[in-house]
């Protein structure tokens, strides 16, 4: 917090001040979240473009925390954020606990530093002490609204009239100073100049400054704004280029401002505004409560509210791949140019562009993220799979051969877009029937079926080895000498061995079985079914 010595020895403090910067411009980008609540989907796509960027050229991906809204702070989100980052394989080059040359990387930890920028800009008469209540501030916009004079907020036209070190003496300001009269520090935004935003995505964008506030750069509380602090870490930390939401977009030119004010201009990074990701069904930024409405996560892990409990779903949770939820958030805003779809880390690495990055929003297509989990299901190794449902399958009180688990996964894998719904299609391997879909039964047990099947036991009894090859050989020996057809036969057997019309080829599911369990499944079935 300022005290009166800050506005009688500002030159003192710039005096002291050391700046840091690299001597090339090497690209360094950076995601810089609040701990305010759990990781939407957007910023985890924000964090994916900028680490994809600085991969391709050989740059550093920064991780810092922007935590300096403590009124909002919440317990848990920042170790959530590092944790969600790592589940989906976006790791950072220098952040809060791996430490870098440009450390701390909190916000919070920073404070001396931006008190040191705002004795700068004070000094350079690009910023004033503001000591406005809240209530002549509302007094102040209320009126505008009465009068329709104009936008209701604090700029060239309203300062004029505010308590404000602009509009005060010199010796009333140090006196309110002295006092302890809550204050903030404000942006001096110069009257009717145009300020030119050049964006990799959106092209040069140009604002009059008669349209900008004097945004607040230091709160009452002694912590800076975000549009303070970002700036200066920015250009602190050497970053080369702000990959960031275009949310973001209606502050880049007060940005802008501020490299100016600072004398950083050649020093100024490049900005990239990046498109909203769009509800699925309509207008508008993907909200929370988009995804409860339709049944789908926005996080990408599991969030319980510290405050209030409520519990979030993830997309870990709920069986996603960290790559193909990376792969579905690559491709919500971005477009190879190509038909590709499937893209590995290197490849999406090698593939990323900003020029190729959409100006548009992206609707989510929470079906398409479930066919990217689908397509990387069927391209991971049975083993592989059968290691993660070898879990499932021990909860549900059975165990299993690794071996036999991997032959079963390779008949249903490709049934299923996640690992647990696969017990949904295996649990008949397990648990045998107790009971019998009545619709197929009464639709496809016929007459001759009991006996059929009964004969069949006699012939499984002397099939040897008992594999799916051999039972194939005996079924059609014994149609052909029975004058069978084979709907009615292979229909019974599925009815006795899955309890219903479902489930891959019924030899392979036979064999797994062995020559004993299907008799045993057959001649359960002729008891039970009338």
């Amino acid at each position: 917090m300022f005290n009166s010595n800050n506005f009688v020895k500002l030159k003192e403090y710039k005096k002291n001040l050391t700046l840091t910067m690299a001597e090339d411009r090497k690209v360094r980008v950076r995601f810089a979240p609040s701990p305010t609540g759990p990781l939407h989907i957007g910023g985890v796509r924000t964090a994916l473009y900028n680490f994809l960027y600085a991969k391709k050229h050989g740059g550093d991906f920064i991780l810092r925390i922007e935590d300096t809204d403590q009124t909002r702070y919440i317990e848990g989100a920042e170790s959530y954020i590092s944790e969600a980052l790592n589940w989906c394989g976006i790791t950072w080059d220098e952040g809060p606990l791996k430490g870098g040359p440009y450390a701390p990387y909190r916000q919070s930890d920073r404070k001396e530093i931006y008190h040191k920028h705002v004795a700068m800009l004070l000094e350079k008469g690009h910023a004033y002490y503001a000591f406005d209540t809240s209530e002549e501030l509302e007094e102040m916009r209320k009126q505008i609204e009465r009068e329709k004079s104009g936008n209701p907020q604090y700029d060239a036209v309203t300062r004029k009239k505010m308590r404000n070190s602009l509009t005060l003496s010199d010796e009333e300001t140090k006196r309110l100073l002295e006092s302890g009269k809550p204050y903030v520090v404000r942006a001096l935004i110069p009257e009717n100049e145009e300020v030119a935003v050049n964006d990799i995505i959106r092209g040069r964008l140009k604002v009059n400054t008669s349209t900008l506030d004097d945004k607040v750069l230091m709160k009452a509380d002694g912590l800076p704004t975000y549009h303070l602090a970002n700036v200066v870490d920015d250009y602190l930390m050497a970053i080369s280029h702000v990959i960031r939401g275009e949310e973001w977009l209606p502050s880049a030119p007060l940005h802008v401002l501020l490299y100016r004010f600072f004398g950083w201009e050649d020093q100024m990074p490049e900005f990239a505004h990046l498109p909203l990701i769009l509800k699925p069904d309509g207008k508008g930024k993907l909200s929370k409560r988009d995804g409860e409405r339709l049944g789908f996560p926005v996080f990408p892990l599991k969030w319980k509210d510290p405050e209030t409990g409520e519990v979030s779903s993830g997309y870990r949770e709920s069986g996603y791949f960290p790559e193909a939820f990376v792969n579905t958030l690559a491709l919500l805003g971005w477009n190879p140019g190509t038909e590709q779809e499937i893209f590995s880390e290197k490849e999406l690495i090698q593939e990323f562009s900003l020029e190729k990055v959409s100006k548009a929003g992206a609707n989510f297509n929470p079906d398409k993220a479930k066919w990217f989990n689908h397509q990387y299901l069927l391209r991971k190794s049975n083993e592989e799979v059968a290691n993660q449902l070898h879990n499932i399958v021990r909860d549900k009180g059975h165990d299993i051969e690794p071996e036999k688990l991997t032959r079963i996964v390779a008949l249903v894998k490709d049934r299923v877009n996640f690992v647990n719904e696969l017990w949904d299609q295996i649990s008949f391997f397990f648990e045998p029937p107790k009971s019998f879909d009545e619709k197929i039964v009464k639709k496809k047990w016929k007459e001759q079926t009991p006996s059929i099947l009964e004969k069949l036991t006699g012939v499984f009894s002397a099939t040897d080895p008992f594999t799916a090859e051999n039972i194939d050989n005996a079924l059609k020996s014994f149609m052909e000498k029975n004058d069978v057809g084979a709907g009615i036969i292979m229909i019974g057997l599925r009815i006795c061995m899955v309890g219903e019309a479902k489930g891959p080829d019924i030899k392979e599911v036979m064999e797994i079985l062995g020559r004993e369990e299907v008799i045993e499944r057959i001649n359960y079935a002729l008891r039970t079914i009338n």
